[in-house]
């Protein structure tokens, strides 16, 4: 059971910005473990989880992939993305192969099988916009902020590491 926090009263001193209920992290964390919750009703019919549809929705968009790129576009590495490819490989969604141009890439295709699922998916989306209670123009709206943040997120580390600075 989820136990939302007391939302401190108006007014009150910087120490009260340490309280959980004040942490924008903790908001996107329960939020995240909320949608993983519905995705993992709604993806049951597909026989997916929700790291793997993530994958599946790259390859619908984009087909055949090299690995490192559909890491990129999914902001994992290869060692959390490799068990995944080999997961949808045993389903027969998706097969992996070795560049012939350039043996130490492996590309990512979808097999039939997994081109098929598209359709069966494409209720998904919907499903999930009706569970937020948001319209689309609000669904938007949270992305286009969530993207910003990210960036902005993105941003503060590299210049942390000073990669943005051009210290090293």
């Amino acid at each position: 059971m989820t136990v939302t926090p007391t939302p401190a009263p108006q007014g009150t001193p910087e120490a009260d910005y340490l309280r959980l209920d004040q942490q924008i992290c903790f908001s996107l964390n329960a939020a995240s473990r909320a949608f993983g919750s519905v995705y993992r009703v709604l993806l049951k019919d597909l026989g997916l989880t929700y790291p793997q549809y993530l994958v599946m929705l790259v390859l619908w968009e984009h087909g055949e992939l090299p690995v490192k790129a559909l890491g990129q576009h999914l902001r994992l590495d290869s060692g959390t993305l490799s068990p995944l490819l080999k997961r949808l490989e045993a389903a027969g969604l998706v097969r992996r192969e070795r560049s012939a141009r350039d043996e130490r890439s492996v590309h990512a295709h979808l097999t039939d099988e997994g081109a098929a699922l598209r359709e069966r998916a494409l209720l998904v989306p919907r499903r999930i916009a009706a569970a937020t209670g948001f319209d689309l123009q609000e669904i938007s709206e949270l992305r286009d902020r969530l993207d910003r943040l990210t960036a902005a997120l993105d941003t503060a580390v590299a210049e942390e590491a000073g990669e943005g600075t051009g210290a090293k």
